[in-house]
């Protein structure tokens, strides 16, 4: 097979979906879906007992599987785990994407993924620099070192908060409104903005719930995330719409592009657009959007 080309560390990763690396019928097709990104599990999803043969299922299906755009991201078992060193070694050998490191709390667990990952670019003859990275938050430690975390590697391309875990180190249960976790996100959301990573909110595990689904992929949205970890195809969709923009915020976005333009060879900095006033600001958000909206396939313009 044809070599996945190097990983782009800033992409479209509005969705992100958990498969267990043990069950080959299962990530076979995976792409098919139309996912931004897959994560492959080799920690929680496989049982202690079954570590080495989830890491060969793992291993044959990045070496044989062809995942297109998809991206390809390996969740390893914790670095307080005898498994995380081998774990590492087959996702870099196999070609992954990117690893995802598990209950990471401190910009040292990212050092030392990144030397291990890059040791085994040098053993296995891959690219250096190849295979990214990102950090799972999984309780208050991981938390309040955020910002150290998201700026400890050049190859960290986000974090997520995974909210089982987090959860139980909270003694707390989810509730509709998201106020056990909230502050948690709002504070992973800071820190990520001010390392310029990508952010990622955790799994709606209540798959007959489609209502409270619904409603916190919404929140995530609105609270300025990235894209979501799922754990079913059917919540892929939703996720998409919202985390696209819409009509009027292309129309808006493109207005103020347009105007700016015209505006700035007259030496004006600052002007009204609807009766809004317009500047530089709002210029570096509107072409955001038009990127983002291209990337979602949802841009029909000429910018």
């Amino acid at each position: 097979m044809i070599p996945r080309p190097r990983p782009k560390r800033f992409r479209l990763r509005r969705t992100m979906m958990f498969m267990n690396a043990q069950k080959p019928g299962l990530i076979k097709d995976a792409y098919i879906y139309g996912l931004d990104s897959i994560m492959l599990d080799l920690e929680d999803a496989v049982a202690e007992n079954q570590k080495d043969a989830a890491r060969f299922s793992l291993y044959h299906a990045l070496k044989s599987i062809d995942y297109g755009d998809t991206e390809v991201i390996v969740r390893i078992n914790g670095l307080d785990t005898p498994h995380w060193q081998e774990d590492i070694r087959v996702c870099v050998a196999g070609g992954a994407d990117g690893i995802r490191i598990a209950k990471c709390e401190s910009a040292e667990d990212v050092k030392t993924v990144e030397k291990h990952v890059l040791e085994a670019e040098r053993e296995f003859g891959v690219e250096e620099g190849r295979t990214l990275l990102m950090a799972a938050l999984e309780s208050p430690k991981g938390i309040l070192n955020a910002y150290e975390i998201c700026t400890a590697s050049d190859r960290l391309f986000g974090v997520a908060i995974s909210g089982g875990d987090f959860r139980k180190s909270m003694h707390v249960r989810p509730v509709p409104s998201g106020v056990e976790i909230n502050t948690a996100r709002s504070m992973m959301l800071l820190a990520a903005r001010a390392a310029g990573v990508q952010c990622f909110d955790t799994v709606f595990t209540n798959l007959d719930d489609e209502e409270g689904f619904e409603a916190e992929v919404r929140l995530n949205h609105e609270m300025g995330f990235d894209g979501k970890s799922l754990i079913n195809p059917r919540q892929i969709a939703y996720v998409h719409k919202t985390f696209a923009p819409t009509p009027k915020e292309i129309a808006t976005a493109e207005t103020y592009v347009r105007t700016y333009e015209e505006q700035s060879k007259q030496g004006v900095g600052v002007y009204t657009v609807n009766g809004k006033m317009v500047d530089i600001a709002f210029i570096k958000d509107a072409s955001r959007i038009i990127e983002l909206a291209k990337a979602c396939g949802v841009y029909h313009g000429d910018l």
